[in-house]
């Protein structure tokens, strides 16, 4: 039993880590690494909330599922 109370209690704090995310700024770093790679050029990352109208595609999420990452070319 104490084995089977220490395995929920594990489980519950991995999941909370985990819902926690990425912070945006490094996200969005990770994401231009990858974007400038492929040798594109002339885009813009943008950190807006969740639900708001960017214009862009959505390349991320980050913030607890708070904010997302918008890629625009341009």
């Amino acid at each position: 039993m104490k084995k089977f109370i220490l395995a929920v209690g594990l489980l519950s704090i991995a999941g909370t880590a985990f819902a926690a995310g990425k912070p945006c700024e490094e996200l969005k770093s990770e994401i231009a690494a990858k974007i400038d790679a492929k040798g594109s050029k002339h885009y813009s990352l943008e950190i807006v909330d969740k639900g708001a109208a960017a214009g862009g595609k959505v390349v991320g999420t980050c913030d607890a599922g708070k904010k997302v990452i918008i890629y625009k070319r341009g």
